[in-house]
Order: C-alpha cells, then sequence, then structure tokens
C-alpha cells in the first residue's frame, strides 16, 4: 500500500468518530467500494500481527457491527498464513449485514458463540467487538469476556480500532475495556488514541492506509490535530534582522520566588527573542540583574513604573505569573497589561489570583493571550468544566476566556476560541518536574515576541518542551530546559527532529 503523508512525528488531523464516518463515505463517493476498505481494515491488522509475533493459536472476538466485519477479515488473512484462528461472534451469524456479512460468508470455518469460553488456550486475542462510535457501556456477555481478558495480561491482544470499550472521541471508558498490547487504526488516529486512559488501553498504535483519499480531509476539515512541526514554522532571522526586528519581551518577576521568572527568561531567549527585560521590584532586582548578562532589568515598584515601562511600543510581548504570587496585586497587574491589547501569557499566580472572579479577567481581553493552566489552576478558574473529557473543557475553556488555552498534562491540548485543538504527545514523564510550566511560559512568550500567532506559538513551543525534555540527560531538571529546547529546534533545520514515542518503524509502520 501507499503511505500516507501523515507521521506521528511531525503532526496531522485527528478525527472524530463521526469525521472519519464522513471520511469512509467520501471515500466512497470517489468510487472507493466499502467492502475494499473492510479488506484492506483486515488486512492492515493481520499484517501488523504478523510482523510482531510468531504463530500461534488466536482467538478472534468478532461484534455483530463492521468491526466485527473487519475481525473476519483478519481471521481470513491470519488462517491463509498458516496460523491456527478460532471465531467467537457476539451474537447471531444471520444478524450480520451489509460487508460484515460478507465477509463472515467469506470465513470457511466454523463461528462459536462469545463466551468465557473464547479465552481457552489463545496465545492471543483480536478484540474486534466494539469500534470507537460505542455509545453505551459495555456489558452483559461482552463485559465479562472483556474482564476476564484483561485479567490475563500474559495473552496478548491486538485491538481493531480501538479497545473495545473505550470511547473513540474522548479515551474514556464505557463500563470495560482490556488493555491491548497493540491497536491498529485506519487513516487517521482518533482523540481516543492520545487522551485520558486511551494511550494505556491501546498500547503500541499503528495508523494504517486503507485506501481513502488523503483529500478527503480538505472537505472534512477537522478541528482537532496532532501537534508536530508540520503544523507551525519557527522564525527565523533574516538576514537584515536586528536585536529589535526579533521582538523585545518582558517578563514580570516576583519579589520571593525569582527563579520562576529567570527559568521564563531564559527560555523566551533561547527560544530567539532579541532582547528581553526582567521588570520585577526593587528589592529583588539585583537577583534577577545576576542570573545572565544579557538580560535587561528594570525596577517597577508602583503601578505607574509598569505604564512607563510599556510607553516604549518596542515591548512586544509579555509574561506575568511565574513567582509573582497570588492575590489583588497581581491580579490588577494582570488587568493593567492585559489593556495594553499586546501578546500576553498568564501563568500559574497570574491565574489562581482570580480564583474569586474568573469572568473579570475574561472580560479584559484585548489582544493575543495565552493561558497556561495545569489542572489545579484550570480548577480555579473554569471549575463548572473539571469535570467533563480533556479535550471539551479545553475547548470551552478557550471559548469562553476568549484566549489560547493551554491544557498541561500527560497530553497537553493547546485550544483556541475558535474551536480548534491541537493534542501534544511527545512530553516524557521527566518534565514533571520544579519550574518546567515556567520554562513553557518563557518559551511561548519568546516566540509571541517574533511575531508567531498566539496558537501556533504555543502549540511550538510545548512541542519543543517534550522533544527537548527528551534530548536532555537523566536526572532532568528545568534549568536544563532551555538549551534542550533550542538544540531540539535546531534538529528541525537540518530534519532531524529528536525521535518521539512511535518513531520505530518496525514496531509502530505507518501503512
Amino acid at each position: 500500500m501507499q503511505r500516507h503523508p501523515w507521521h506521528p512525528e511531525s503532526g496531522g488531523a485527528v478525527l472524530t468518530v463521526a469525521e472519519m464516518g464522513r471520511a469512509d463515505a467520501a471515500a466512497v463517493a470517489r468510487g472507493v467500494p466499502s467492502l475494499s476498505l473492510m479488506e484492506a481494515a483486515g488486512f492492515a491488522v493481520a499484517r501488523a500481527i504478523r510482523r510482531r509475533w510468531s504463530p500461534r493459536p488466536v482467538a478472534v472476538l468478532c461484534g455483530p457491527g463492521n468491526n466485527g466485519g473487519d475481525g473476519f477479515v483478519v481471521a481470513r488473512r491470519l488462517r491463509a498464513a498458516g496460523w491456527p484462528v478460532r471465531i467467537h461472534l457476539l451474537g447471531a451469524r444471520d444478524r450480520l449485514s451489509g460487508d460484515a456479512a460478507v465477509n463472515a460468508a467469506r470465513w470457511t470455518g466454523p463461528v462459536e458463540p462469545l463466551d468465557l469460553g473464547a479465552l481457552d488456550g489463545a496465545g492471543l486475542v483480536v478484540d474486534a467487538l466494539f469500534g470507537a462510535g460505542l455509545c453505551r457501556p459495555v456489558e452483559g456477555v461482552a463485559g465479562s469476556v472483556l474482564s476476564a481478558l484483561a485479567a490475563r495480561p500474559a495473552v496478548p491482544v491486538v485491538a481493531v480500532d480501538v479497545p473495545s470499550g473505550l470511547d473513540g472521541d474522548t479515551g474514556q471508558v464505557r463500563g470495560t475495556a482490556a488493555p491491548a498490547a497493540l491497536t491498529v487504526t485506519f487513516f487517521r488516529p482518533k482523540p481516543a488514541h492520545l487522551l485520558e486512559r486511551g494511550p494505556a488501553l491501546c498500547g503500541d498504535l499503528v495508523v494504517a492506509d486503507i485506501g481513502i483519499p488523503p483529500d478527503v480531509l480538505d472537505e472534512i476539515a477537522p478541528k482537532a490535530t496532532l501537534n508536530g512541526p508540520s503544523l507551525w514554522i519557527l522564525p527565523r532571522p533574516a538576514p537584515h534582522d536586528h536585536k529589535y526586528t526579533r521582538g523585545h519581551a518582558v517578563v514580570f518577576g516576583g519579589p520571593v520566588m525569582t527563579g520562576a521568572g529567570r527559568l521564563a527568561a531564559r527560555a523566551a531567549r533561547r527560544m530567539g527573542a532579541g532582547l528581553l527585560t526582567v521588570a520585577a521590584p526593587s528589592e529583588s532586582l539585583s537577583l534577577y540583574a545576576q542570573d545572565a548578562p544579557g538580560v535587561l532589568c528594570r525596577a517597577i515598584d508602583r503601578p505607574e513604573d509598569v505604564e512607563a515601562l510599556l510607553e516604549d511600543s518596542r515591548l512586544n510581548a509579555l509574561l506575568q505569573g511565574p513567582g509573582a504570587g497570588r492575590g489583588p496585586h497581581t491580579a490588577a497587574r494582570v488587568l493593567s497589561l492585559l489593556s495594553h491589547g499586546r501578546p500576553t501569557v498568564l501563568d500559574a499566580d497570574a491565574l489562581t489570583s482570580f480564583a474569586d472572579d474568573p469572568g473579570s479577567l475574561f472580560d479584559a481581553v484585548a489582544g493575543p493571550l495565552v493561558l497556561t493552566p495545569h489542572e489545579g489552576e484550570f480548577r480555579a478558574l473554569f471549575p463548572d468544566l473539571a469535570a467533563k473529557p480533556r479535550l471539551d473543557r479545553a475547548r470551552q475553556a478557550a471559548r469562553r476566556s476568549g484566549a489560547v488555552v493551554v491544557l498541561k498534562g500527560p497530553e497537553t491540548i493547546v485550544a483556541t476560541p475558535g474551536g480548534a485543538a491541537t493534542i501534544n504527545t511527545n512530553a516524557p514523564p521527566t518534565l514533571a518536574t520544579a519550574g518546567s510550566g515556567d520554562v513553557l511560559a518563557g518559551a511561548i512568550l519568546g516566540l509571541l515576541a517574533q511575531g508567531m500567532p498566539a496558537s501556533a506559538a504555543a502549540a511550538a513551543a510545548v512541542w519543543l518542551h517534550g522533544a527537548g525534555a527528551r534530548l536532555a540527560p537523566p536526572g532532568l531538571i528545568a534549568e536544563d530546559l532551555p538549551e534542550a529546547m533550542a538544540r531540539a529546534a535546531a534538529r528541525l533545520d537540518t530534519g532531524s527532529a529528536p525521535a518521539g514515542p512511535w518513531s520505530d518503524a518496525d514496531v509502530h509502520p505507518i501503512y
């Protein structure tokens, strides 16, 4: 099969269940038979199995819909390759319809009912019970079989599309689901493959080309993407640039926790800002001044000092929050900065200082704004959204606030007020270290200062944050990150981007 241009390291479309249905329909409308799509899907699953495991007894668990039809193709393909295969069907064979019925008729072996005995003697299980569009909890015999399968970790499971029970749009589990060692999905990934419980349940992910023309994405116009360098272009200095054309960023530093502002300042400079000023109370200014000789320092002890500083229109991107201290003083500073309408990043205390009145923050938005909350800070600003699926709550928060929202976590989401969302998956757990969020905020600031749009600056900084962490030495601390992120950015220029979680072509082939 021909390779798609999609690759998880470069970014690309992420399709909801409904959008994937539209992609299937668009392919059929262009002359690709739906039966051919099912055959290609089953072939891709069988090939992925054969690439990874040696022949062994296989139990294929088939559901009553098209996911089960894929399972019949998998079984037929494996048996043709000499593997011993049994099929266990949920429901009656004569109640299958459409392409699933056709492929059930092509299977010449026995079809046994789905029950707990289906797992007996299996050296590998293919989960083709329910696809990503499942809209109710898994229960009954299917739930019992999946629970029993989850209790047998020694038996590898291969999921068709998604592990049965995993909601394709949210990554949440409906009832029960058995973890897979390998999941094979088709054309493009879905949110469930990337978010919440999905990554742990899916195991390794293969995204297979089954013959859907890539240009169907033009008419679908998906609203979610997987973050990667194909989505944005980093600013690079032109031959006649000088320090002012590369932007003058301002970090408003706090009086006590000066390390947060200093980390942010270093990251902004490493991302390419031409100049950087730290504006801080005079009592702590010497600590900022001693940190790096290339940083400009300005004392701000009164609101008038801030206004005087911002009379210089060349100061074109602002960061408030790291080490600021929570309270009305920080909230007042934020509202003052936003009134100038310049690209601004708000992090940490600049967010939680509005916990009692988030609406006053949202009402003050007058220019490009990026909010960078972790889960606790998000709950402070959007308490009514905290229980929603991550993708939904990030989008709703961006719409409500009028800002780009960077909802930080193992899979960070960058959401825009218009409903677009970028999902980032390359962050290693070593980023769970004090100060890494300050570095991220500073990196976004540095890119904003160079003229990147807010959503692109946020997405690029988040990706470089993860890529840099993968390049850093063992025992990663926040101080390592600015230079590591700069190295990751440099690798993009040479075409040798750092490897991500799906880089092994033998384990994660993109068909």
